[in-house]
C-alpha cells in the first residue's frame, strides 16, 4: 500500500487547517472571545465572567479557537490562561487568520460585558495594591531572589545612555520600587516624574528621593493613565520589572507610546517565561514572565518600533529581558522643489 506523498500530505493539513479556521469563525461567541483576548489574556474562569457563559461551553469554544490556531494557552501558576496568536499556523491561511482576527477587533462588547470585563482588571488591580500594602518593606529583599537591581538596573541605564546620551527634558518611571533608578535617570533628564498605584512603595521611593538629594524628581499616586501625566511630552519612559506585576501589561505600551513624544524610548526590563510558579506568593507577580515576542507585539499594537535589547542570563534559573522601544517620528512626504 503507497503511503501518501508529501504533497497530498501538505494539501490536506491545508484543508483541515482551513476547515478549522471557518469553522472557528462561525459563531458569534467564539469571535467574542477573540475580541475580549484581543487586550491580554485571561483564564478561563475570567472569561466566563466577562462573557456571561458556563464554563463547559466556554471549554468547548475555546478547544476549537485553539485547533484553528487563533489562541494559545500558558500555565500561569495553578491556572490556564488564553491569549491570541498572532501567526498563523500555516503560512498559506495567514490571510484568512489575520482577517478573522482583524474582524473580531470590530465587535462591540455590550455595556454590561464591558462592565464586567473592567471588573475583571480591578480585581487583579485589587490583588496586586494589596500584596505590596502588605509586603512593601521586605519587596526588595524578595525581589533581589530572582534578579539583583545592579543587573537589570546598569543594562537598561546603559542601553538608555547610548541612545540618548544628552539625556532630555522628562523621563517617567512607571512603578520605581525603592527607588534606585531615579538615581539614574535624575542626572540626565531636567525633570524625573515617578509613578506608582500602591501608596506604601510609593513612600519608599520617595525616602530615597529624599536621602539622594534628587530634588528634581516628582512622585505621584497613580498609575501610566494618571491625569498628571502629559501626553507627547517625555523624551523616555522606564519600566523596570512591572509588567509582570500589572493586571494588563499590553496597556502599559500604549500608555507609553501616548507619553512619549515622537522619537522617545520606551526601556522595558522583565523576565523572561519561567515556570518558578513560588514567585507568585512570595513577590507577588500576576505573569510567570513574558516570550520576547509577546513585548514584541504589544509593541507593534501600540505603534512602537523595536530598538535596542540585551539579554541577561542568571544563575537562579531565571532570565531577563532588556528592550527598547521607539515611539516613530511623524511621516511627512516631501515634494520636489519646482525651482530646482
Amino acid at each position: 500500500m503507497n503511503s501518501a506523498s508529501p504533497a497530498n500530505t501538505a494539501i490536506s493539513a491545508s484543508n483541515d487547517q482551513l476547515l478549522q479556521l471557518c469553522k472557528a469563525g462561525s459563531d458569534m461567541l467564539r469571535l467574542q472571545v477573540l475580541r475580549v483576548l484581543s487586550r491580554d489574556a485571561y483564564s478561563v474562569q475570567e472569561l466566563c465572567h466577562i462573557l456571561d457563559c458556563r464554563q463547559s461551553g466556554m471549554s468547548h469554544h475555546l478547544k476549537t479557537l485553539t485547533a484553528a490556531g487563533l489562541i494559545t494557552k500558558r500555565r500561569e501558576g495553578n491556572s490556564l490562561f488564553y491569549r491570541r496568536s498572532y501567526a498563523a499556523a500555516l503560512p498559506d491561511l495567514a490571510p484568512l487568520h489575520d482577517a478573522l482576527q482583524s474582524s473580531a477587533d470590530l465587535i462591540q462588547l455590550d455595556f454590561e460585558q464591558q462592565q464586567r470585563l473592567q471588573q475583571v482588571y480591578a480585581e487583579r488591580a485589587e490583588r496586586c495594591q494589596a500584596f505590596f500594602a502588605e509586603h512593601a518593606s521586605e519587596f526588595g529583599e524578595q525581589q533581589e531572589q530572582m534578579v539583583a537591581f545592579n543587573v537589570y538596573g546598569q543594562s537598561c541605564m546603559e542601553l538608555l545612555r547610548n541612545s540618548q546620551p544628552q539625556g532630555g527634558e522628562l523621563a517617567i518611571e512607571i512603578g520605581p520600587g525603592e527607588g534606585a533608578f531615579l538615581a539614574e535617570l535624575s542626572p540626565h533628564y531636567r525633570k524625573v516624574v515617578a509613578v506608582d498605584n500602591a501608596q506604601a512603595m510609593l513612600n519608599r521611593a520617595s525616602e530615597f528621593a529624599h536621602q539622594h538629594q534628587l530634588d528634581n524628581v516628582a512622585l505621584i499616586l497613580g498609575d501610566s493613565r494618571s491625569e498628571q501625566l502629559q501626553p507627547n511630552n517625555a523624551d523616555c519612559v522606564v519600566c523596570n520589572m512591572v509588567l509582570h506585576h500589572v493586571p494588563s501589561p499590553a496597556d502599559i505600551f500604549k500608555d507609553a507610546a501616548r507619553l512619549l513624544k515622537p522619537g522617545g524610548l520606551f526601556c522595558v526590563s522583565d523576565l523572561c517565561r519561567h515556570d518558578q510558579s513560588w514567585a507568585r506568593e512570595a513577590c507577588g507577580d500576576m505573569w510567570l514572565g513574558f516570550e520576547p515576542d509577546d513585548l514584541t507585539e504589544w509593541a507593534a499594537a501600540a505603534g512602537l518600533q523595536d530598538g535596542a535589547a540585551a539579554y541577561l542570563a542568571q544563575l537562579n534559573g531565571f532570565r531577563v529581558q532588556v528592550r527598547q522601544f521607539i515611539k516613530p517620528e511623524p511621516y511627512t512626504l516631501h515634494t520636489p522643489n519646482p525651482s530646482v
